[in-house]
């Protein structure tokens, strides 16, 4: 496997997510190393191609003022790829005025790695009409001071490549592990895309759906640590992102003997929930 290097491109999950029409609803990306944890692809970078692909599928059959955004994706993660070539294959289910549904293959080699099935529509744009309070609102804005930046020398750097790709800011008061200890399962954080990831609409609304998957497993803060591998993963697109710093949430309330679920919150700089997910997880063996 290549091993992860150091990002020169200024948009590198643009890169990740601009896709090569093969014809026939069928899409090829590459995956570069840095969008991987340890030696693996990242579950939710694995999303954004997917929505991407979906996406792609349905401005080729007739979207083209490029309007519609995956307001949703819901995944099944069947393998676990490696950096490199991927094809997506998509068939369309529904192209509609208001929804459009795509089911999405990516594929490595002649292995399904994940299937993914995309609704298409077009993201809020008002305020809520009711909204209850979270916890991840309690953040400022922008990170501070004492925000652990995870840089590719920092421990959880080594790791989590995907920070290289993106700044990545985590709230140390949720993220007891890193200071050795115990706490709920809950981590927090700061993340924000490079500028020009920022500034391409359809790259940061990838983008702000990666994140529905950027945390560490929060059951690193009950002592648990090691792969915990994700089986299903839905995610929501709620708002496109304001450019700025997102703040994240992922949380959980039940941690099973096999089961656990982690739930992602994200709000934007202007405070709107940008994404919402859940995903059925294992616990780790480590």
């Amino acid at each position: 496997m290549p091993e992860p290097t150091t990002v020169t491109s200024t948009r590198p999950f643009g890169e990740l997510t601009t896709l090569a029409d093969l014809g026939g609803g069928v899409f090829a990306a590459t995956i570069d190393a840095v969008w991987t944890i340890g030696p693996k692809v990242h579950g939710g970078c694995m999303m954004a191609v997917c929505a991407a692909a979906a996406r792609d599928a349905i401005r080729a059959a007739g979207d083209e003022a490029g309007v519609m955004q995956p307001v949703s994706v819901s995944a099944n993660y069947l393998a676990a790829p490696d950096p490199g070539e991927v094809r997506l294959v998509t068939t369309v289910r529904k192209q509609g005025r208001q929804v459009c549904l795509v089911d999405v293959d990516l594929m490595q080699g002649d292995r399904i790695a994940v299937s993914a099935a995309v609704t298409l529509g077009i993201p809020d744009v008002g305020a809520p009409r009711h909204e209850e309070p979270s916890r991840v609102a309690e953040l400022p804005v922008e990170p501070p001071a004492g925000a652990v930046h995870i840089t590719p020398d920092h421990p959880m750097g080594q790791i989590v490549h995907v920070a290289k790709g993106c700044d990545l800011r985590v709230d140390p008061d949720a993220a007891r592990y890193l200071a050795g200890e115990q706490g709920d399962p809950v981590n927090r954080m700061w993340v924000r895309p490079f500028d020009e990831d920022e500034a391409d609409p359809d790259t940061a609304v990838l983008f702000a759906l990666m994140l529905g998957d950027i945390s560490a497993p929060v059951t690193m803060n009950r002592g648990m640590f090691g792969w915990a591998p994700t089986v299903q993963l839905t995610t929501y697109l709620r708002h496109r992102p304001a450019p700025g710093w997102m703040r994240v949430q992922a949380s959980a309330t039940v941690l099973g003997d096999t089961w656990f679920e982690e739930d992602h919150v994200v709000l934007d700089a202007a405070g709107q929930t940008v994404v919402q997910s859940r995903q059925l997880a294992m616990i780790p063996k480590g």
